[in-house]
């Protein structure tokens, strides 16, 4: 049964909703001010705060953020940024970042527009699934701006400095197989199928441990600036605190007795 999210903190929403399913352990944040899904300077507040709300609900293992319509999100307001303070403008990366900082599993399904802060909070996420009328940009450049919440840093970090700076510096748009063939997406579909894909990769992600999905993630994103020596010594002791999981213990059971395996993320 789907229901609706409710949190004190989130009391009126301001152009999304969140959905969440218990049957399937997943949450769904959804973008819905079409057609173009504009993300207000209110929203990337709200936004924040639905993650770490979604974060802290133990009904949750997967949390999904995808939109209304034919286009993800052409991005923020833009007048919006001229009447924003200074101190509000400094908090924007840190709001987008917030899916990075979710210890769960965040998957965005993209398409058509995926543009500037829409861009930028869908490569916070751990996986990009894009139907193939999907477009990437950030194209601050042409209004003598540059990405500010992350967008050109965690680009640089997936695709390299050459290929950022085509992006970033020539407000260049990236369609969505060029996207998967420099590794900015998980996986490219039909236009048609990106439902099903995305919810075929929330129910493989929701059948690990929780424990094991936390851990992974919090070393990958630990360990993406780090020398491969410590890289290497903090996976021992991720891989050591494992060894002491219930989890592990019924995942090495259940394979030998090869039945699936039951996880409760302890």
């Amino acid at each position: 049964m789907i229901m609706t999210f409710t949190d004190p903190r989130l009391a009126k929403l301001d152009g999304f909703r969140v959905e969440i399913d218990p049957a399937r352990e997943r949450a769904d944040v959804i973008l819905d001010r079409p057609p173009f899904n504009i993300i207000e300077m209110p929203q990337r507040d709200q936004l924040r705060l639905v993650f770490e709300a979604l974060d802290e609900d133990t009904r949750m293992r997967v949390i999904v953020l995808r939109s209304v319509g034919e286009h993800f999100s052409s991005g923020g307001n833009i007048r919006g940024f001229l009447e924003a303070s200074p101190e509000h403008v400094s908090k924007l990366a840190w709001n987008i970042a917030a899916p990075a900082r979710c210890t769960k599993p965040v998957i965005a399904a993209n398409r058509g527009y995926c543009f500037g802060v829409g861009f930028e909070i869908s490569l916070a996420c751990d996986f990009r699934v894009i139907s193939e009328t999907g477009q990437y940009a950030l194209p601050e450049q042409r209004l003598g701006q540059i990405p500010g919440s992350g967008g050109s840093a965690r680009l640089q970090k997936m695709v390299g400095i050459t290929r950022t700076k085509d992006i970033v510096m020539r407000s260049k748009r990236i369609p969505a197989k060029q996207a998967l063939e420099w590794g900015i997406v998980t996986e490219c579909v039909p236009d048609a199928k990106l439902e099903a894909a995305t919810d075929a990769l929330a129910d493989e992600l929701r059948a690990f441990s929780p424990l094991a999905q936390r851990t992974a993630k919090k070393l990958l994103n630990d360990t993406e600036d780090s020398t491969l020596s410590i890289a290497i010594e903090l996976e021992g002791h991720g891989y050591s605190r494992l060894r002491q999981s219930d989890d592990f213990r019924e995942g090495v059971e259940a394979f030998h007795a090869k039945r699936p395996a039951k996880f409760k993320g302890s």
